[in-house]
């Protein structure tokens, strides 16, 4: 490095008084003093020399003062470009968090929006590189109006690169529900997955309890083990799978497994229950034959007491209990043998079946006896069954009456219909022989129909109410 020149001669500058000289010693102490202030010397100019800018050559105040604010330009606009270019970054980041998780449309616009901003961010920065590249403002010989060139360009390029942040500002705030909901899902992920491992965990330990007691479950070893490309593809991670597919994934896996778990511990519950169901049944099976064998009795009395009209679709009763009662003995075989294989599910259903046929033999049967129980007691004494469906019907009336001088047509036409009914109900029970059956099914059709105008009076009238 040079040192810098002297400062030229100025009228405004007073001339330094020139110092006077010492006489130099004679001889070899003269040349040793000389030889010793050498490296003062030299360590007293190197300040000096850099003191004036390095190589800097210095032209007047106006030169000097235009590249102060030239450099000034130069550093707010590598600020500027530091900060948006630090933001880009940031910004890049959440976009990357939000494709991870989300390919909704709004997702793909988000990004598609991002592409267009890095072009305009491209753009600005270019503008600054080519701003900063076009003026050296270390050159000695700048001139006042390069460098005000130099502080116009840089300027308008730290206004662009300013611009352009605020447009990513507004585009990042615009972000927010996105990646809020992309965020959400990857804090979601973690727990997610371990859930479904240790549910996984879970159910295997519970099979294997299962298994210890004598308990097979190979219908829930299968579920099981079907689980198994699952969980490797959990393992494999959402980097290869997708965040959102993990998710599910390690939720459908999760639900299935305490699933296994739940019915594994559950089942020496459930074969205890199969065992129960089989002893009750067959012992109502037993009863129900034995039941059924009263049948004929019952039918009997009624053809010889009453008319055909009174027990005529009752005839075929005692057929239909035998073979019932056969084929619940039938499915409660096979229904034993599935609980000896431990084919639960199959045991369980049929017991179902076994079920329902001894229900539907019940109310046969019990329709026989309580036929003849009712046929006895309106022929004993029909006025009682008058009297109750008479009662029904005024007491219909009074509240079709409540609250007003004349009834409401709709109310009115049924209740007359209702007493016109009855009426000719009574007039069969006239003869040598009457039909007691139609006249007990003719009072329970008309007590049905007051009841259904009861209801809509009370209906009509809540709605009013409120």
């Amino acid at each position: 490095m040079t040192a810098t020149p002297a400062q030229p001669y100025s009228p405004s500058v007073p001339r330094a008084r020139p110092r006077r000289r010492l006489p130099r010693p004679p001889g070899p102490l003269g040349d040793a003093l000389t030889l010793m202030a050498l490296p003062l010397l030299a360590a007293l100019a190197l300040p000096a020399a850099f003191a004036g800018g390095g190589t800097r050559r210095w032209f007047g105040g106006r030169a000097e003062s235009q590249r102060a604010e030239a450099q000034a330009a130069k550093d707010a606009a590598a600020a500027a470009f530091y900060e948006l270019d630090t933001a880009q970054r940031d910004l890049r980041i959440s976009i990357e968090t939000i494709t991870a998780v989300d390919d909704s449309p709004a997702a793909r616009r988000a990004v598609a929006d991002f592409d267009a901003l890095g072009r305009r961010i491209d753009e600005a920065s270019h503008q600054y590189i080519n701003a900063v590249d076009a003026h050296d403002l270390d050159r000695d010989d700048l001139e006042a109006s390069a460098a005000a060139r130099a502080r116009t360009e840089l300027t308008a390029a730290k206004e662009e690169l300013g611009r352009v942040k605020q447009e990513l500002d507004r585009f990042t705030d615009g972000l927010g529900p996105l990646l809020g909901k992309a965020e959400t899902q990857l804090a979601r992920l973690a727990p997610a997955v371990e859930r479904a491992r240790q549910a996984l965990l879970a159910a295997s330990n519970a099979l294997d309890t299962v298994r210890a007691t004598g308990l097979k479950a190979d219908d829930l070893a299968a579920r099981l083990a079907a689980l198994s490309p699952e969980l490797t593809k959990l393992n494999q991670g959402a980097g290869q799978h997708g965040v959102p597919q993990t998710l599910e994934r390690a939720e459908r896996v999760t639900r299935e497994a305490e699933a296994v778990r739940v019915e594994a511990e559950r089942l020496p519950e459930r074969a205890a229950e199969i065992d129960h169901r089989l002893v009750s049944l067959r012992t109502r099976a037993q009863a129900l034959t034995t039941r059924s064998e009263q049948v004929d009795p019952i039918l009997s009395e009624l053809r010889r007491r009453f008319t055909v009209a009174c027990w005529q679709d009752l005839q075929r009763v005692p057929d239909v209990a035998s073979e019932n009662v056969r084929r619940a003995e039938t499915k409660l075989a096979e229904a034993h043998a599935a609980r000896d294989e431990q084919r639960w599910a199959d045991a369980t259903a049929l017991l179902s079946t076994v079920r329902a046929l001894l229900n539907t033999t019940d109310e046969a049967v019990s329709a026989a006896g309580d036929r003849l129980h009712r046929l006895n007691a309106v022929q004993k004494d029909p006025q009682q069954e008058i009297d109750r469906t008479r009662f029904a019907i005024r007491d219909a009336q009074r509240l079709a009456m409540a609250g007003r001088n004349t009834p409401d047509p709709r109310h009115a036409r049924p209740l007359d219909d209702a007493v016109s009914r009855l009426e000719r109900a009574i007039a069969t029970l006239d003869g040598r022989h009457p039909d007691y059956w139609h006249f007990l099914t003719e009072t329970e059709a008309v007590r049905r129909a007051v009841s259904r105008v009861v209801s809509l009076i009370r209906d009509e009238r809540g709605a009013a109410g409120h």
